[in-house]
């Protein structure tokens, strides 16, 4: 198998790049700049991805849908529950949301962390949902997702 690598990649009339401005490039390995819908701003492909994501069944015997990245998934009490990282973050700062629901009902919400007063862990998420009064709930639907750094 050959690798190529390249800083640019143009149309064949050198007036503008077609798409990605930096594939495993040259100059930096991790950058791949992707040209906007407009034709002229760019963004960071790797920044705008999902590190990790999460569709489960909170009720019950809880069960993911779906998911990636994530290597577990547990229950911790009433509406309280942790997905473990299939790769850890870099830091703690990433940022994380998400939405609790059961159909035909309000939607609730999702508290991050879940005692409220630890910090995000780098290989993992604690967090509980909440019903329409406020209190902490199990729902049917869970869904979460994670943005931030790979270690």
């Amino acid at each position: 198998m050959s690798t190529i690598k390249v800083d640019t990649i143009q149309k064949a009339n050198g007036t503008s790049q077609i798409g990605i401005d930096k594939i495993g490039g040259v100059t930096s390995a991790s950058i791949v700049n992707v040209i906007a819908e407009g034709g002229t701003n760019t963004t960071n492909l790797a920044q705008g991805l999902a590190k990790a994501w999460i569709n489960f069944n909170g009720e019950g015997t809880i069960a993911s849908r779906d998911s990636f990245s994530i290597s577990s998934l547990s229950d911790s009490g009433t509406g309280k529950y942790q997905i473990n990282f299939s790769s850890a973050l870099s830091n703690n700062d990433y940022a994380c949301s998400g939405l609790a629901r059961n159909p035909g009902q309000y939607t609730g919400i999702l508290q991050v962390p879940a005692d409220g007063e630890s910090d995000q862990a780098t290989g993992s998420l604690e967090f509980f949902s909440t019903g329409t009064d406020g209190n902490a709930a199990d729902r049917n639907h869970v869904y979460v997702i994670v943005l931030g750094d790979l270690a």
